[in-house]
């Protein structure tokens, strides 16, 4: 059980540190080849128990990038954005129960308990293809989960979120030039 530290915005920092930690842009840009897949995991996890003891989801985001040193602007939203989403997505397939917080507070994939993917494992997709842009491998905004059969079905395609999510993170100084043109080619 964690200990109870108050600090930034009235929430409980141990819960934003260890997101803090998952987050890092210095720390992101370190990691090889999908390093930051895992992340995603063990992030949704502690907004899960932070939401659990109480505390706001979206306060605990603030916290956590502020502790990483993710400035407010326009990567900040983006990343608090792509978090709460997978927040929301993975408690919409029933993967929040105790065994898959358990299987997620190690990085691992928890199994699908809801909806027409039950049985599958939850994958994290790249929304930007890492084939089309391998530069955004490792950027959280860019990270989703899903269940691992339609992560399968989607392929390389680029479409108008791929293409719009592209412009906002170009204007957020997530990509660059060359990677925006390259999805919007």
């Amino acid at each position: 059980m964690l200990g109870y530290c108050f600090g930034v915005l009235g929430v409980n920092t141990d819960y934003a540190q260890h997101i803090a930690s998952l987050i890092d842009p210095a720390k992101l840009a370190t990691l090889g080849k999908r390093g930051a897949n895992q992340r995603v995991q063990k992030a949704v996890c502690w907004l899960a128990e932070a939401r659990e003891a109480g505390q706001k989801p979206d306060k605990v985001m603030d916290a956590a990038l502020g502790l990483a040193g993710v400035k407010n602007g326009p990567a900040a939203a983006l990343t608090k954005a792509a978090l709460l989403r997978n927040l929301d997505i993975a408690e919409k397939l029933g993967c929040l129960d105790a065994e898959g917080l358990a299987e997620m507070r190690k990085g691992k994939a928890p199994t699908v308990q809801r909806g027409p993917y039950k049985g599958d494992q939850l994958s994290v997709d790249h929304i930007i293809p890492r084939a089309v842009c391998p530069e955004l491998d490792n950027v959280i905004a860019n990270l989703e989960l899903m269940p691992l059969r339609m992560n399968e079905s989607k392929n390389d395609k680029i479409g108008d979120r791929q293409r719009d999510m592209a412009k906002k993170f170009f204007q957020a100084g997530l990509l660059s030039r060359k990677g925006l043109e390259a999805v919007l080619r």
